[in-house]
């Protein structure tokens, strides 16, 4: 799902499995994301560097709003949601 106006964006990588389990979730529970593919996409990858510190490509990686989740749980991640509502 991409909706450029979304308050959820997904960095990672389309061969990866967790961002894949992210997409599924996020799409499960019905919310728009945006996801940006740091392998494909230069900007994205200097994007999610900017996140950091370290400069690494950490991913996978989720901001809602101005919070910043690296593999959260999901219960981590729901909290997160709820508070977009």
């Amino acid at each position: 799902m991409d909706s450029q106006t979304s308050d959820i964006i997904l960095y990672g990588a389309q061969r990866c499995h967790k961002t894949q389990y992210y997409q599924l979730f996020l799409e499960e529970k019905k919310r728009g994301f945006t996801f940006l593919d740091v392998e494909e996409n230069n900007s994205a990858s200097e994007d999610l560097r900017n996140l950091y510190k370290n400069r690494k490509l950490n991913f996978p990686t989720i901001t809602i709003g101005k919070k910043k989740l690296r593999n959260p749980s999901n219960i981590e991640l729901n909290k997160w949601i709820e508070k977009l509502k």
